[in-house]
């Protein structure tokens, strides 16, 4: 490990858990929503939206295991009998009616009574097509619509508990990266510095770690370049981009940093997307459209001739997952409400040459917005 071992300081302390109270309210709330929608219920696999329903993380197989919502109806997940252990531990499972199925039984024939034979249901995202085509061929009557299209709100306002370990995993994040600068670029391929990201990030208490992109010299033009063998160089402009879950909840950070003092040029790119970046924050407050955000960033930029070098929205929602809605891009005309968290980075690519992107993760409040990261956005000069 390159950087310094001194001693982790960003605030390691557990919160609360979650209660089978809070994942009832949850579930109960999500019902309604999607009756709200004219939906019939919910039908939910495993992934983000169980997790954050019932506190189940289940491993994904190609066995079964759906959570069924409706209005007025107790929820009931259906699960594999040999994970049924697991699922009656989570934390959600009080507020749960387990069904459970073996091997060799068939899985969507006992999902199909819980069902209104002619509902429409909104399906989470990553639902396997194996088992929507299942419950099609038991329910014909029945259609399906995705979570994303249906209520791609469900979990986009967060409470204060759920701000506190964003808040928590910003913070870690921050302290990673002022961690980082002391570590020496020169000479060591981008992976290795991705390395000491990821173990960096560990050290201050996240549990996973999503991406960790280290873009150096011309890598730096490509937004999601992962990073590989190339030897950092004196004189490159690196982006570091890099976030995962702590306490179940997400960061996700970029800075940019130069090896050596930076051109006047690469200094002048660099101030440019830092103010697109702040005067991006600076507009979020409730009730403003979420392509307003991606306006204003842009703005800046197209003001100073790069818009045709950013080529990315400028955010992306953020909870218990590192990308979800809502999202700051043009067209998308939800207004932002409080305890909305997503990311502002902007950033502007000049192909074969360098990259730079700065990015916060950012919830709306009652008369503006705050920031979970407080990292500085200035140039950092690293050896």
């Amino acid at each position: 490990m390159a950087f310094d071992t001194a001693p982790a300081t960003a605030s390691d302390t557990a919160p609360d858990p979650f209660t089978a109270a809070d994942y009832a309210a949850r579930m109960a709330a999500a019902a309604q929503s999607a009756a709200d929608a004219g939906l019939a219920g919910l039908l939910i696999a495993p992934g983000p939206d169980l997790t954050h329903l019932t506190g189940y993380r289940p491993v994904d197989t190609e066995r079964l295991t759906l959570l069924v919502l409706a209005a007025g109806q107790d929820p009931v997940l259906v699960v594999p009998t040999l994970e049924a252990p697991d699922a009656a531990a989570a934390a959600g499972a009080p507020a749960l009616t387990l069904r459970d199925w073996t091997d060799g039984k068939n899985p969507y024939g006992v999902t199909a009574p819980l069902l209104d034979v002619a509902g429409r249901f909104g399906v989470s995202d990553n639902t396997w097509a194996l088992h929507l085509l299942g419950l099609q061929r038991e329910l014909p009557t029945t259609s399906y619509v995705s979570l994303t299209d249906a209520l791609p709100m469900l979990r986009a306002v967060k409470d204060e508990r759920e701000l506190a370990r964003l808040a928590a995993a910003g913070a870690a994040a921050d302290a990673a990266y002022a961690r980082i600068l002391g570590v020496r670029f020169a000479g060591r391929a981008e992976t290795e510095v991705a390395a000491d990201l990821a173990a960096l990030l560990r050290e201050y208490g996240h549990s996973q770690v999503d991406f960790t992109v280290v873009g150096s010299g011309p890598n730096g033009a490509n937004p999601h370049h992962e990073a590989g063998p190339r030897v950092i160089e004196h004189g490159d402009m690196v982006v570091l981009d890099f976030g995962g879950l702590k306490h179940g909840y997400g960061s996700d950070i970029s800075r940019t940093v130069h090896v050596g003092e930076p051109t006047a040029e690469e200094q002048r790119v660099h101030d440019i997307v830092r103010e697109a970046q702040r005067t991006a924050v600076e507009a979020v407050r409730p009730g403003i459209a979420c392509q307003d955000v991606d306006r204003a960033a842009r703005a800046v930029i197209t003001e100073f001739g790069y818009g045709e070098r950013f080529i990315h929205r400028t955010g992306h929602g953020i909870g218990v997952t590192t990308h979800e809605p809502p999202y700051m891009i043009e067209g998308e005309e939800r207004p932002l409400v409080p305890g909305m968290c997503f990311s502002v980075e902007p950033g502007v690519y000049l192909p074969g040459r360098f990259g730079v992107r700065i990015e916060d993760i950012v919830t709306v409040t009652e008369d503006g917005g705050r920031s979970f990261n407080n990292a500085p956005h200035e140039l950092a000069v690293v050896e």
